[in-house]
C-alpha cells in the first residue's frame, strides 16, 4: 500500500490576502530549500514574483546558501495581500516523484476552511493544470484555459475569479519570461500590481 502523505506546511494567509495561489502538492522533503511553499531550487515560482515585484528574477534566491530569502518571501506576499497553499491536502505518490501526472490526491484542500482566513480574497489561481482540475471540482467550475479565469461564487456566497496559470516547474516548456508575463497580467488584472 502506498502511503498517505500529508500537507507539510500550514496555509499562508496574510490578514489582507486578496488571491489564493495553489499548486498541488510539495515535492519531497529531499527536494526542499526551505520549509515553505515552491521550495525545489529548481521551481521558477519565487523567480517569476522576483522579476514581478524587483525586476530581478534571482531577488529572492540566495545563490551562497543555495535557499530562498524566506524573510523577504513573507514580507512580500504579507505586502501584496498573497496568500499560499496547494489543492492536495492529503496525497498518494504513485510514483517516488514530485511529478503531477504520478500524484492521487486523496483529500482535497479545506478550500471554505482557508478561505474564512481571508475576508477580501476575491481570486484564486492554480499553478498547473492537476491544480486547475483539482479547484475546479472543489468549486464545481470548469478548468479555464492557461491565462484565463472563470467566475464562480462560493457557499460563503462569495464571488471570486478563479485563474489557471501555467506550471512553474520546470518540467513545464515554457520560457521564464513567457511564464512572468501569465502571472504578471493575472496579478494586475487583480490589482495586486
Amino acid at each position: 500500500m502506498i502511503p498517505l502523505e500529508y500537507h507539510p506546511f500550514e496555509p499562508y494567509v496574510p490578514a489582507n490576502a486578496k488571491i489564493l495561489i495553489m499548486g498541488t502538492f510539495p515535492p519531497k522533503r529531499e527536494r526542499w530549500s526551505m520549509d515553505f511553499y515552491y521550495p525545489n531550487r529548481i521551481n521558477d515560482f519565487w523567480r517569476i514574483m522576483g522579476v514581478i515585484f524587483y525586476g530581478d528574477k534571482d531577488y529572492l534566491y540566495d545563490a551562497g546558501k543555495r535557499t530562498f530569502k524566506l524573510p523577504l518571501i513573507k514580507a512580500l506576499l504579507d505586502e501584496k495581500g498573497i496568500a499560499l497553499n496547494d489543492t492536495g491536502h492529503a496525497v498518494r505518490r504513485l510514483k517516488d516523484n514530485a511529478s503531477d501526472k504520478f500524484l492521487e490526491i486523496v483529500e482535497p484542500i479545506p478550500l471554505m476552511d482557508v478561505l474564512s482566513k481571508a475576508p477580501s480574497c476575491h481570486a484564486l489561481a492554480t499553478t498547473g493544470e492537476k491544480a486547475g482540475e483539482t479547484l475546479a471540482a472543489i468549486t464545481g467550475t470548469t478548468v479555464p484555459k492557461i491565462g484565463e479565469s472563470v467566475s464562480a461564487t462560493l457557499s460563503d456566497r462569495r464571488h471570486v475569479d478563479i485563474f489557471r496559470m501555467p506550471s512553474t516547474s520546470r518540467a513545464y516548456p515554457l520560457p521564464l519570461e513567457k511564464k512572468v508575463r501569465y502571472y504578471a497580467e493575472m496579478l494586475q488584472q487583480i490589482g495586486i500590481f
